[in-house]
């Protein structure tokens, strides 16, 4: 069965406007009712209700929210359409936009918001940065997409690399569920017996240092990334040790 055609844009403008406030500022937003609510089950409960009769109250106030992904949210919402990030600093707000996506019950929003992410650090030949992941963790429940991409992207990242960095290391003795969340992800990815190094072959030095034993031992090296993810790793493991988890900057 064939999914349902959205309506054009020309349709959702009609002349019914509601005011939104935002942010401890109360950031005045005058946005087109029924645009909003078409796309956003949570704002069509709170201007329509269970009984999807118009409610007479046309105001809501969003104040722990900041201006910036709200902005971004409105420019969606009409261009339904996102500006790719210039740079990994762009992906701070991109991950806030997502979390308004999810509270706002908006698949569609927070399937372009994956996407956009998702091919920046493609195109970029990087990954998502241990502050990034945190962050996502700390905000999203098991099973969230954007959780999924990333833990997905930390799995290769951390596979091809010849050493852990350290601070990955840290968090990943902290955090279970993000070691356990990289294990299935690795199994996801239906690995063939013979491709993958067998520990019980006595043949086998599994890039050892000679005369040495334990996992200690695993000889350092150049991870196999580029330069780009290198410099944005050593950035993340600066905001770790100086607290700051957030998405944005």
């Amino acid at each position: 069965m064939s999914e349902k055609a959205e309506k054009p844009l020309h349709e959702l403008l009609s002349r019914s406007l509601v005011d939104i406030y935002v942010g401890p500022d109360s950031t005045h937003w005058i946005l087109h009712e029924k645009l909003l609510c078409y796309y956003s089950p949570f704002f069509s409960h709170t201007f329509y209700g269970k009984d999807k009769k118009a409610s007479s109250t046309k105001a809501f106030g969003i104040p722990d929210i900041e201006d910036g992904p709200f902005e971004l949210f409105v420019g969606w919402l009409y261009s339904r359409a996102l500006r790719y990030p210039d740079s990994e600093n762009d992906i701070g707000p991109l991950l806030d936009l997502y979390l308004l996506s999810t509270r706002f019950e908006m698949e569609a929003l927070g399937a372009d918001v994956v996407e956009t992410v998702r091919a920046w650090y493609h195109n970029n030949e990087t990954y998502p940065g241990l502050r990034r992941v945190q962050y996502i963790y700390s905000n999203t429940d098991e099973d969230n997409p954007m959780r999924e991409m990333m833990v997905g992207a930390v799995a290769r990242y951390l596979t091809l690399s010849e050493r852990i960095p350290p601070h990955w290391d840290k968090a990943l003795r902290k955090n279970g569920q993000l070691a356990v969340d990289i294990i299935r992800s690795i199994q996801e990815w239906h690995l063939e017996g013979r491709s993958v190094p067998d520990a019980r072959d006595v043949s086998l030095e599994r890039g050892r240092a000679e005369g040495k034993v334990g996992f200690s031992a695993v000889m350092d090296g150049e991870s196999n990334m580029s330069h780009a993810a290198s410099q944005e790793e050593v950035e993340s493991e600066e905001h770790v040790e100086n607290g700051q988890n957030g998405g944005g900057e």
